[in-house]
């Protein structure tokens, strides 16, 4: 198969499986923890290059794991112990783990093709060209043996525990009284978002890693409320971002893993703006749609309140509104007419008076 092929499938791969995983931190609203994880399995990393001596798949795994949960655990450790925020905690945790890592490969490995550089921007067009090999047969590139290993047990934690997962998110206190142990469900998320990161790690390095667990998940959480839908969207995105990102830096002759960080940024950005519920445009009318009726609340009570007394005349006109609402010109004009359409008041000349719909109005 050709390099580009593979490159194709490491890139759907890791956009999917990083997805999926990053799907409920957005949910728990923890997405951080991944760029803390995706930074500091470097220590881990570099530890299993030193005791196998060279590049070693396994203990390269090993070590970065055993990193990924030691700072999961650290952060948990400041969080509940020290009365220190989460943000707060991964600020502290993270980049003293990935400057040891750093400063480690900068003295025992700088001779090697392992640099700073490849941790943090990655190099996928090399990913083929690391191939896994068992007795002599050539098994194919290693990163995608990673990212299979990590979608099927991602997929396979994510299903099994569906029910459980969402009870420890939404009511933990539930949970614990159901009998399942929140605790436990949160360490075996982490693991399969330390193992999901390890993996694309290898191959897209920790910035687009970062991106891909945490960019699909937000603009997911954006277009849908219920955790099946996060998940399935999630995952949508994260592959079709990486498929496409991949073509357009062929393409264009740019960097794989800068275009697919940049799609999946201009990706989010149009969802922010567009999404139907909760996108800025759909936001905004909402406001405007609340503000304005709120003000014919407010003048259908001022309407009422000066039907058929003496002062109806005088202060149920339009011109009177102005001052005595503290209204503007422009505004007054918005509300009436709005009010005009919605028969929450009528209009008689320049009088104006409780409509039909007033009342059912105010009580909506």
């Amino acid at each position: 198969m050709s390099p580009l092929i593979w490159i194709y499938i490491i890139t759907g791969l890791a956009g999917f499986t990083c997805a999926l995983a990053g799907a409920y931190l957005i949910i728990r609203k923890s997405a951080m923890i991944a760029d803390a994880i995706s930074h500091s399995i470097l220590p881990g990393l570099v530890a299993g290059f030193w005791i196998a001596n060279g590049p070693n798949l396994l203990t390269g795994l090993i070590g970065a794991l055993l990193s990924g949960m030691l700072t999961v655990w650290l952060v948990e450790f400041l969080t509940s112990k020290r009365r220190i925020k989460q943000d707060a905690a991964i600020g502290l945790v993270f980049p003293f783990l990935f400057a040891l890592g750093v400063i480690w490969i900068s003295l025992d490995f700088s001779n090697v093709h392992l640099d700073t550089d490849s941790v943090l921007f990655g190099e996928v067009t090399l990913a083929p060209f690391d191939r896994l090999k068992l007795g002599g047969t050539d098994l194919g590139p290693q990163s995608i043996w990673l990212l299979g290993f990590a979608l099927i047990i991602t997929t396979a934690f994510l299903t099994l525990f569906r029910k459980e997962l969402k009870l420890a998110t939404f009511d933990p206190l539930l949970a614990t009284v159901s009998g399942f142990t929140p605790i436990a469900l949160h360490y075996g998320l982490m693991t399969i978002v330390s193992v999901s990161t390890i993996s694309a790690f290898a191959a897209v390095g920790a910035i687009l890693t970062v991106a891909l667990v945490i960019i699909p998940a937000a603009t997911a959480r954006l277009l849908s409320h219920r955790v099946s839908g996060v998940l399935r969207i999630s995952a949508l995105v994260g592959l079709t971002t990486s498929f496409l990102g991949t073509w357009l830096a062929f393409t264009f002759d740019l960097s794989i893993s800068g275009m697919i960080a940049t799609l999946l940024g201009i990706t989010f950005s149009a969802t922010a703006v567009l999404a139907p519920r909760n996108g800025i445009l759909a936001q905004t009318k909402l406001r405007q749609r609340d503000q304005i009726n709120q003000a014919i609340q407010a003048l259908i009570i001022h309407l009422e309140a000066h039907q058929n007394t003496p002062e109806e005349a005088t202060e149920n006109t339009i011109s009177h509104l102005t001052a005595e609402l503290g209204w503007s010109n422009s505004w007054t004009q918005t509300v009436v007419q709005s009010a005009l359409a919605k028969q929450a008041i009528t209009q008689s000349g320049q009088t104006l008076a409780p409509g039909p719909n007033a009342q059912s109005f105010w009580q909506n």
